[in-house]
């Protein structure tokens, strides 16, 4: 499995970045409800990806918050690897 759509389509030090953060409010901050994880993901991913990419621009800013929320559902998809959950069995 080529892993070369993440390069193309991502910025993989944004994707990390909020992959982790993700993680931490997840299991760390008790008093963040869930459903605002993919907003807090989507804004820092945002932010960062104008920072990765030393420009702010309308461009930057979408593929920050894309990214961002990439990391939310590759989240989704590596937890129900890991815990072996093929959804419906």
């Amino acid at each position: 499995m080529s892993l070369d759509f993440i390069a193309e389509n991502y910025i993989p030090i944004v994707l990390a970045a909020c992959l982790v953060t993700g993680y931490v409010i997840k299991k760390s901050l008790d008093f963040i409800p869930n459903k605002y994880i993919p907003l807090i993901l989507a804004i820092l991913g945002a932010v960062l990806g104008c920072v990765a990419n030393t420009v702010i621009s309308l461009e930057t800013v979408v593929y920050g918050a894309f990214t961002g929320l990439a990391s939310t559902g590759m989240h989704q998809a590596f937890t129900r690897i890991v815990e072996g959950d093929q959804g419906g069995e």
